[in-house]
């Protein structure tokens, strides 16, 4: 552990961002299961069912699913809601 300002964090926790460039390149506008590295791509879809039934066909139990956007939109912050 340690202390920096009033915070305390665990340095084994430390979460790293994934680069899915590629991924979305390739993939744009479509439904993909990936492995537990959430990295290697396993099979894709026009469907989340059927990026689903290709990897349970392939003997992958639990996929990771997740949809590729047709377009990236940049979005900094957040808002409040009034």
């Amino acid at each position: 552990m340690r202390f920096f300002g009033a915070l305390w964090y665990n340095v084994t926790n430390i979460i790293m961002a994934i680069d899915w460039t590629k991924i979305y390149k390739k993939y744009k506008g479509l439904w993909v299961a990936l492995e537990d590295d959430e990295k290697t791509v396993i099979s894709s879809g026009k469907t989340a069912k059927e990026a689903w039934d290709k990897a349970i066909k392939k003997g992958y139990k639990k996929p990771i699913l997740t949809h590729m956007p047709d377009k990236l939109v940049a979005y900094v912050g957040f808002g409040w809601l009034r």
